[in-house]
């Protein structure tokens, strides 16, 4: 059976506006440029959200409004018709030392082995450091982007580690990277 080249996209700050702890989905902003983004990354890659709500362990959000805000942000993007394959949620602070908060690679990994994923030929996008760690820690390509908290955390980066501005141009950037490898 044939592996699936994947890409991993942080939630908060990547695909929509970081507001803060996310209790509502009339809170859920859009970029102007997400549906573009992931439009042009479905068409050759299987499409994964992986988020830290720390909100959850720390009592600012529940469970089932996290839930509720992933589903809102589920159904939009298939209005615009793209597929989100499964949406990963670490609810934990990081005091609590769990195995599913990145930069570790637990929904990674859960990933490779529920959709058969090539991490050779694998992205991880957000505006975290962590998300970056992430996927450096599981061995795929990580871009990051300096919207959300981007731009304030821009010197935390070693250097080679591919900076864009925001979800489309790291969209455009792999796109760019796979057709030189074809």
């Amino acid at each position: 059976m044939a592996k699936h080249p994947a890409v991993f996209i942080d939630r908060d700050g990547t695909l929509i506006d970081d507001v803060g702890y996310i209790k509502q989905s009339s809170e859920v902003s859009f970029y102007p440029f997400t549906f573009e983004a992931l439009s042009v990354l479905q068409e050759h890659f299987l499409l994964f959200i992986i988020t830290n709500q720390s909100g959850i362990g720390k009592g600012i959000t529940t469970t089932e409004e996290v839930s509720e805000v992933n589903k809102f942000i589920l159904k939009i993007l298939k209005q615009q018709e793209i597929v989100i394959y499964d949406t990963f949620c670490c609810p934990h602070k990081t005091e609590d030392k769990c195995d599913c908060k990145k930069p570790k690679t637990y929904f990674i990994d859960k990933a490779q082995q529920l959709y058969n994923i090539d991490l050779s030929r694998s992205f991880i996008i957000g505006d975290h450091p962590s998300d970056v760690q992430c996927g450096l820690n599981a061995r795929i390509t990580p871009v990051y982007v300096l919207t959300g908290h981007g731009q304030m955390h821009r010197d935390e980066l070693n250097n080679g580690v591919v900076i864009c501005s925001n979800l489309l141009e790291a969209s455009k950037h792999i796109i760019l990277e796979i057709t030189r490898h074809e």
